[in-house]
């Protein structure tokens, strides 16, 4: 069984992406916690309701459509934390410094607390009823805490199998498989392979096949056999979960190079004229490929020494304010790009240790000068010398103010939060100004709620071009486009944190008495919900019954979602009755002593009972892993391991506190007023790994002079150095736009020609189109029923059953179709069967007849009936008929597979082929031919040659070639070629087991 359920992102203008996949046994696997950049907690109910039924999160990309929402539901969902979570090591890393420049931007991600809960704790209280346009602010997670939520995810490498473990409320995972490959788009993106029974899941969402200057191409192709064929782990899945973003955009004539070239163009024709080229880009993801690609061009134009070349006089920035972090990981994680990466950090590496040489063995003629020159020309892929890194508003400031020419990459590509709305604020009055669009954006219509985000609007500019189109000369002769704003005027609203006054702060404090009061109310909390949730799956799992009567699937769902339930029964106000909690009415609620077990099934017939889950074993206490890390591995925050920290000591809701605290604590126990104050006394001059200042006053290896008086200055900003209680306060102001926009597609995602592609090679059965809008999605399912229709269907509604394009919240049944049969073996063949060993599996094939056998109901159901039989005879309003009924033997038949008869046998004999069962490789035949006496070594790709006379060929599909000549290499002295080939031969039959029906 397999049940898909897209909770955000299907036909949606909104980036935002998150998925529900619900498999066999109640298992529920969710991918994505993504937010868009309204931030706004009402798109998070659905998610909300499933928090208790989880069984593990899978993360694909590090970008906020993805994770956004992540930290947010750590902190205000209860259980949230207790459920695994997977993704590759890049994302967690870049997640973490995304999340923690999302909070320190903007004070919307804290969400605004809505005014039906504010209504409801001035109900509760008595209190007069609060103004329903105040916008109070829930307490946003501090730095220490969003560190110690990633370090709580399970980091994976690519193409490597894992078996991961069950929440403590979900039922038993029965093998489920995970896999992570490459995805492409972000660096560490993953196309997630789920195996669970016959249900084999792909989970592929924004992913990009063309390889880039710092990312390679999604992992669908083997290079083994040519990039023509889809790997097998990924070919012929039963369901494909795939984006429909893109369907509708063609690929850029010239590829990579061309859009490479476009965008140097464009930026080389406004700094020409003095202007600012501000580039809009995220905070962790994408700004990776611009930012090496701009940084490799200044340092291509600086090493030809043309003194015409625009480039040498602009400079080029990056501000966002955790991108120092950013880089610092960039910097450590670079086997997870493109091999031309790996290559030039080799050659970096290779160079300095050659220079490190000749230094030594040369005299004292070499200056310190000429040293220093020289060393600053083996810089590594990630070690800047024209890019600065900017961190501060006042910098940003700073920069605008002076005159010249510049480049600013700024997050975020919304243009909603972060510094690119500043300084599109400050450079939208020049005509000679260029802001740069790396992506489409979405344009909603009127039926929607959501505000139109700035990109969106200078987007649906772009796309009008009401003011003209200026053409500007290319370096290879075409024309670049720029459109004009013409005057027209921005809106631009802005949203501050404002500390809470007078009575906006006695409902503040309403409103958190009341979730207490709330919680401590509820029944079903963390540690009795888990409990009882638990022993409801260990008695689903352990019980042998097959009776439809006692397998009730909706008994585990109830007790996975009693939490839940309860939860909105106490928000709602309602009041909790005897069928909430069911039996657990004699524990839960005081002065019951009686429950009507009458009618009721399984668990609900007996006496609750709570075990307490020991936290040792037979041997001691239980090992912790995280204690045996390596340094590489340990998350480091503020130079110190946030590990070591005990996040148990962070303030939750029902905990004592100090008369005036907040009520919000770091992870070191600490007021957050305190850890601010901490943050603005710590020298913002702290070298990185690589010994290189955090790059936020660098210009070509030395201190910039215009940012050198800025380091030690503290951010005033009020929205960071606020942690207390506040609201939102917003403004409007609305600007004169002049500058120029202009359009290069640096989205790395998939294109339609792509898609075209790639699907029909997948050949998945079941395909399900999410994250795109309605006209994208549409078109991209109309032309997959044509060319995924299966060959054995000749109807439309087949074909139309095999794609689904299904809305938010809509769930589709997309379970692989098969029909399984219980057919039993006779004794006689049974008695027959040849075992084999296979890399210890055993295997046997069989041959027989299929026949009817009658078979005893009452035998078949022996311990079932019994107890059943025995539950009646006790029932006093049995009939006489249904006595009678119990107590006969019911008669029926079932398949058999019996010896076949000698007539029979003679005339399959000559029809069965062998067959050959197992994976060989030939890594393990060479070490055993070398271990009898034979020489092999390998001779290209996939080809292994012994005693220079026999080659052992594998192709991609698995097949085996042997090979053999009569004339054998002179190196080779052979003393009987034929008894080389046999010997071959029968080792390979060896490492295989060789059946036949006959």
């Amino acid at each position: 069984m397999f049940n898909f359920t897209p909770l955000l992102g299907a036909h949606s203008l909104s980036p935002a992406s998150q998925s529900l996949l619900e498999l066999d046994g109640g298992v529920k696997v969710l991918v994505d916690v993504g937010w868009d950049e309204h931030f706004t907690v009402s798109k998070l109910r659905a998610l909300e309701r499933h928090v208790p039924s989880l069984s593990i999160i899978l993360l694909t990309h590090a970008t906020p459509s993805h994770l956004g929402a992540f930290a947010h539901c750590c902190k205000n969902f209860l259980q949230f934390t207790q459920i695994p979570i997977y993704a590759t090591t890049p994302v967690i890393s870049l997640g973490r410094t995304l999340l923690q420049d999302v909070y320190a931007s903007t004070p919307l991600a804290s969400t605004v607390i809505s005014a039906d809960s504010l209504a409801e704790s001035s109900f509760a209280s008595g209190s007069n009823p609060t103004d329903p346009t105040l916008q109070l602010l829930l307490t946003p997670p501090t730095t220490e805490e969003i560190a110690y939520y990633f370090s709580l995810i399970h980091p994976l490498k690519y193409s490597q199998p894992h078996e991961p473990l069950p929440s403590a409320f979900s039922p038993p995972l029965n093998g489920l498989k995970i896999t992570a490959y490459n995805a492409g788009h972000t660096l560490g993106g993953t196309i997630w392979h789920l195996q669970h029974g016959m249900e084999s899941i792909v989970y592929a969402v924004d992913w990009n096949q063309v390889r880039e200057n710092v990312l390679g191409g999604a992992a669908w192709l083997d290079a083994s056999g040519g990039g023509a064929e889809v790997i097998e782990q990924l070919r012929k899945p039963t369901a494909l979960i795939c984006s429909s973003r893109g369907a509708g955009k063609d690929l850029l004539t010239g590829g990579r190079r061309r859009r490479d070239d476009l965008l140097l163009d464009t930026i080389r024709a406004t700094i020409a004229k003095g202007g600012t080229v501000l580039i809009p880009t995220d905070t962790s993801a994408r700004v990776l490929e611009l930012a090496y690609l701009l940084e490799h061009a200044w340092r291509k134009e600086h090493t030809d020494g043309s003194s015409e070349s625009p480039f040498g006089s602009a400079r080029l920035y990056l501000a966002s304010k955790n991108v120092g972090a950013t880089m610092r990981y960039a910097r450590s994680m670079l086997e997870w790009m493109d091999e031309n990466v790996v290559k030039e950090l080799e050659a970096v590496e290779a160079a300095t240790t050659s220079k490190k040489q000749h230094k030594r063995n040369d005299s004292k003629q070499l200056g310190n000068r000429d040293n220093k020159s020289s060393a600053g020309n083996t810089a590594g892929p990630f070690d800047f010398k024209y890019l600065r890194l900017l961190e501060r508003k006042k910098q940003v400031d700073r920069i605008i103010a002076t005159k010249g020419a510049r480049v600013i990459l700024a997050s975020d590509t919304s243009l909603e939060w972060g510094f690119s709305r500043e300084v599109l604020r400050q450079i939208a009055n020049d005509t000679s100004n260029l802001i740069i669009l790396t992506k489409s954006y979405g344009i909603p219509d009127n039926v929607s709620k959501d505000r139109e985000s700035l990109g969106a609007l200078l987007w649906s500019w772009y796309q009008e071009r009401r003011d003209g189109v200026a053409l500007e000369p290319g370096a290879d002769g075409q024309n670049l486009e720029q459109v004009h704003t013409g005057g027209r005027e921005l809106q631009m609203t802005t949203a501050e944190r404002v500390p809470l006054q007078g009575i906006e702060l006695v409902a503040y404090q309403q409103y958190l008495a009341t979730q207490r009061r709330l919680q401590n109310q509820m029944p079903l909390g963390n540690g009795s919900a888990l409990e009882t949730a638990a022993d409801a799956v260990d008695e689903t799992s352990s019980t042998s019954s097959s009776s439809s009567e006692e397998s009730d699937p909706e008994r585990q769902g109830k007790a996975l979602n009693t939490s839940a339930t309860v939860a909105n029964l106490n928000r709602n106000k309602t009041g909790l009755t005897k069928e909430t909690f069911g039996v657990n009415v004699l524990l839960r609620q005081p002065g019951v002593y009686d429950y009507d077990v009458r009618g009721k099934k399984g668990r609900e017939q007996m006496f609750p009972f709570v075990s307490k889950r020991r936290r040792a074993d037979d041997f001691g206490d239980l090992i912790r892993p995280d204690e045996y890390l390596r340094a590489e591995e340990r998350d480091e925050i503020d130079g110190r391991d946030m590990r070591d920290d005990s996040t148990n000591k962070n303030s939750k809701l029902g905990q004592k506190r100090k008369w005036g605290d907040t009520g919000l604590q770091g992870a070191n126990g600490s007021n957050g007023l305190g850890a601010a104050k901490k943050r603005r006394e710590q020298k913002p001059n702290v070298t990185d790994t690589n010994g290189i200042p955090n790059g936020d006053t660098t210009l070509n290896g030395s201190y910039d002079p215009d940012l050198d008086d800025l380091s030690n200055d503290s951010e005033s900003d009020l929205d960071e150095a606020l942690y207390g209680p506040s609201k939102v306060v917003t403004r409007v102001q609305s600007v004169e736009a002049h500058l120029k926009i202009a359009y290069v597609d640096f989205a790395g995602l998939h294109d339609q020609r792509s898609l075209s592609m790639l699907i029909p090679l997948i050949q998945p059965r079941k395909l399900i189109l999410v994250s795109g809008d309605t006209p994208e999605t549409t078109v991209l399912a109309n032309e997959c029923r044509q060319k995924l229709i299966p060959a054995s269907s000749d109807s439309a509604e087949k074909a139309q059953n095999c794609v689904f394009t299904p809305l938010n919240g809509q769930t589709v049944d997309a379970s692989v179709d098969t029909n399984a049969w219980t057919v039993k073996l006779s004794n006689a063949l049974v008695k027959r069967l040849r075992w084999q060993n296979v890399r210890g599996l055993g295997i046997v094939t069989l041959m027989g007849h299929l026949g009817a056998m009658a078979v005893d109901d009452q035998e078949s159901t022996d311990n079932t009936s019994k107890k059943r039989q025995k539950l009646l005879k006790e029932d006093t309003q049995e009939t006489n008929a249904q006595k009678t009924l119990s107590e006969a033997k019911i008669q029926h038949t079932a398949p058999i597979l019996d010896v076949l008869p000698a007539s029979m046998a003679a005339a399959t004999r000559s029809v069965a082929q062998p067959l050959h069962v197992g994976d060989l490789r030939l890594a393990d035949l060479r070490k055993i031919l070398q271990s009898t006496g034979h020489t092999a070594d390998f001779r290209g790709e996939g080809t292994l040659l012994i005693d220079g006379l026999v080659a052992v060929r594998k192709t991609a599909t698995g097949r085996i070639e042997l090979e053999g000549g009569g004339l054998g290499l002179p190196e080779y002295p052979v003393r009987n070629p034929e008894s080389s080939f046999y010997a071959v031969k029968r080792r390979i039959y060896d490492g295989l087991a060789v059946i036949a029906g006959g």
